[in-house]
Formats: C-alpha cells, sequence, structure tokens
C-alpha cells in the first residue's frame, strides 16, 4: 500500500525496532500527527486470549481521566420518572417503544451511545439485529444497562469508553485527540491499560497483553513495550 508523503515523513520519526514506553509513544504519537484535522489517537492491544471461549473474554468500561476530546451524544430508553432523571443528567434523546419504527425502518442514528434501564430492555432488544453490528446494543458489563441513567449519562459525557475483544482477539480504544497535551494522553492510555489489567480473565495463560501500539487515526503505528503495560 503507497503511503502519502506526509505519513512516510512521520514514520520516519519511529524507531520501527524500538519498544517504547507509554509516555515516550504519547510524546512522538503528537509529533507524528500530520493531518489538517484533530486526529484521534487510538490505541490497539492483541491480547493472548481465545475470544471464542467464553471466559476468556472481556468487555468493560472505563472514564478516562481527560476525556475523549470527542462530543458523545447519548440515547437513553427509559419510562415513568426515569425519562425526566434522563433529561435532567444531560441525555440527548430519551425515549421508549415510539423510537423503534425511528431506528429500524428509517435508519436514525443520530447518537453514539445508548442507555437502557432493565424494564426497557424488552423493547431494546427488539434492535438487537440494528443496534448489534454497530456496537450500539446495551449492556450490563458496559453499565449501559442500569437503573442510574444520571451516573450513566455524566461518566459516559466525562469520556467514559468501552472496550470488548473482537474476533480477531484485538482491543481497539480512542484514548484522545492530537491536541491533547502528552500527558493527558499518557493518562488516559494509563487509565485504560490499568483497566484491561484488572479485568484478565483467570482462565487467560500465557502472556496477557502480548503487543500494543499507539497511532493517530491517519498516523503511522508506535509499539509499545508489552512487558512494561502489565508493571504499569
Amino acid at each position: 500500500m503507497k503511503r502519502g508523503k506526509k505519513y512516510q515523513e512521520a514514520a520516519k520519526l519511529i524507531d520501527k525496532t524500538a519498544l517504547y514506553d507509554v509516555a515516550d509513544a504519547c510524546s512522538l504519537v503528537k509529533k507524528t500527527s500530520t493531518a489538517k484535522f484533530d486526529e484521534t489517537i487510538e490505541a490497539h492491544f492483541r491480547m493472548g486470549l481465545d475470544g471464542r471461549h467464553a471466559d476468556q473474554q472481556i468487555r468493560g468500561a472505563v472514564v478516562l481521566p481527560h476525556g475523549t476530546g470527542k462530543t458523545v451524544r447519548v440515547l437513553v430508553f427509559a419510562k415513568g420518572p426515569k425519562v425526566a432523571e434522563a433529561e435532567a443528567a444531560g441525555a440527548d434523546y430519551v425515549g421508549g417503544d415510539e423510537l423503534i419504527p425511528k431506528i429500524q425502518n428509517d435508519g436514525w442514528f443520530e447518537f453514539d451511545v445508548v442507555v437502557a434501564t432493565p424494564d426497557m430492555m424488552g423493547v431494546v432488544g427488539r434492535l438487537g439485529r440494528v443496534l448489534g453490528p454497530k456496537g450500539l446494543m446495551p449492556n450490563p458489563k458496559a453499565g449501559t444497562v442500569t437503573m442510574d441513567v444520571a451516573g450513566a449519562i455524566k461518566d459516559i459525557k466525562a469520556g467514559k469508553i468501552e472496550y470488548r475483544l473482537d474476533k480477531t482477539n484485538i482491543i481497539h480504544c480512542p484514548i484522545g485527540k492530537a491536541s491533547f497535551t502528552e500527558e493527558q494522553l499518557t493518562d488516559n492510555a494509563n487509565a485504560l491499560i490499568s483497566a484491561l489489567i484488572k479485568a484478565k480473565p483467570a482462565a487467560a495463560k500465557g502472556q496477557y497483553i502480548k503487543s500494543a501500539t499507539i497511532a493517530a487515526s491517519m498516523g503511522p503505528g508506535i509499539k509499545l513495550n508489552p512487558n512494561r503495560l502489565v508493571e504499569a
């Protein structure tokens, strides 16, 4: 794959044979972010797990100390007093059954996260085929199925991100924007790494984090030292 001139120049700043510490990688990733827009900085972890086994699956959420740099639109499925609670907490959209055809038939997806109270999961379940593939289905492990809708909305707006093992046993997560300071990116990366280490399944064998990379969305990858991550 032929890369552009800016990408090639950025790639020259990285020692491909080196494994960087988190702070050094976060410093370097800012220098390799050359796009005209504020690029998302992403972290990618290849895990020593087999996601085909239920006892080796990882799914959870963590609030990044400095947020993601992105304005997150929250849709809440609720009824009764929980509707007013969600609205007061800053939900962008709140509703129930009436939203089903809007999403299912009209293809309305002007939201980034879906929160639901447990008593609304019967309704939300009907949207499984459309929400599931987009990673929008509420899940108790991610804290998006809860009676504490106000708390969930607050965390999401503050920079809560969800992590999950994909089919190739990799976890991909945003850790901020190129406009963040090195310290903010480092804090966010370390918060995510700590959450992943705490989520280590008992069934995990061998090296838990096999490899890790930080990259700007349009930039080259910077390899982290996986052995140092587990110490963090």
